[in-house]
């Protein structure tokens, strides 16, 4: 997926099923990945019947293919539609909790 946030970001998002979930760190420390945005969740909390790691990575392009390189034998990227519906989920999971914080503190 070739998402762009600025001339200079971009997001990628991968599936990755539980089997393989002890190599998402291995792909997750390379020097270039770890430093990008990077968010895991759990397949089942975003309403998503698979047994899967969703990883997303905001970052620079170079460091985006690095991710696709390194995932390619543990996961599949998901295209743009799946992508999306992800991204969306993330954002509103996101933004639940911001509220629920404000709630707390009567923001």
């Amino acid at each position: 997926m070739k998402r762009t946030f600025g001339d200079f970001m971009g997001v990628a998002v991968f599936s990755v099923d539980n089997e393989h979930k002890g190599k998402i760190r291995d792909v997750t420390s390379d020097d270039l990945v770890s430093r990008q945005s990077i968010t895991i969740r759990d397949a089942s909390a975003l309403s998503i019947e698979k047994e899967a790691q969703i990883i997303v990575i905001e970052g620079e392009d170079e460091a985006l293919d690095r991710a696709r390189e390194l995932f390619k034998d543990i996961g599949e990227e998901q295209d743009d539609a799946k992508s999306s519906e992800i991204l969306e989920k993330i954002k509103s999971e996101e933004e639940d909790a911001a509220e629920g914080v404000g709630f707390i503190f009567g923001d």
